[in-house]
């Protein structure tokens, strides 16, 4: 039985959520981590509330820290199966909080950092969100992926040009791989910045999240472009 996600929420900044983001952190870290962009984008999003649940299994490396699934270098298979054996803890959160606020499936968003992002693609690419962002991360499977229907989510992918951890060139695959599939991805990448968001990663990402909650992101076509 896949077990029950907790981690903080910050509510709408006025009345009652019309959307929600749900924001999965990266390996070692937790909900307190990413629940911080929050803050950065409510102006541009009032109506929605934030959950970043902690990822359902502690993480031996990182003591205070939780993981998805364990990983130790980026193998394909390993990381297949690693977001498989996550999704449902990760299904059964987003299901429960769309129900708590009462919102619709289609009223939601994914936002993930570097495994979180792993997870956020999986996940959303199934279950069709409003949208998907994903830093510093990559999509598993993209190697094995089959066409998707009409109603795929749009993707935003921002990665540092200087990450260490996971190589930049993981978002040109994971871009090429969305865009093969059907789905309308965007992408940018930022100059000297490591494994970590930066202020342009954050205008981009309200911004891309803005106009999914409102519709104006197209959901099909091979599209795959580079924004900022």
């Amino acid at each position: 039985m896949a077990r029950a996600l907790t981690g903080p929420r910050l509510p709408p900044l006025r009345g009652r959520a019309t959307h929600l983001a749900v924001l999965c952190h990266g390996y070692g870290a937790d909900g307190n981590d990413l629940i911080g962009l929050a803050p950065h984008w409510q102006r541009l999003l009032p109506t929605v509330a934030f959950a970043a649940p902690n990822a359902p299994e502690p993480c031996a490396g990182a003591p205070s820290g939780y993981q998805w699934f364990p990983i130790s270098r980026l193998d394909p298979a390993d990381m297949q199966r690693g977001v498989e054996s996550a999704s449902e803890s990760l299904e059964n959160f987003l299901a429960a909080e769309l129900a708590r606020l009462e919102l619709l499936p289609e009223r939601l968003a994914l936002v993930g950092f570097s495994q979180g992002t792993m997870m956020s693609l999986h996940v959303g690419l199934t279950r069709k969100p409003a949208a998907i962002v994903g830093f510093s991360g990559l999509l598993a499977g993209g190697e094995t992926m089959t066409k998707l229907g009409t109603d795929a989510p749009p993707v935003l992918l921002v990665h540092g040009d200087q990450d260490p951890m996971i190589p930049v060139s993981a978002l040109f695959a994971s871009a090429t791989a969305l865009g093969r599939a059907g789905v309308c991805v965007q992408w940018h990448i930022s100059s000297g910045i490591g494994h970590s968001i930066d202020q342009d990663g954050l205008a981009l990402g309200g911004e891309f999240l803005t106009m999914a909650f409102q519709g104006r992101l197209a959901r099909s076509g091979e599209i795959s472009c580079a924004v900022g």
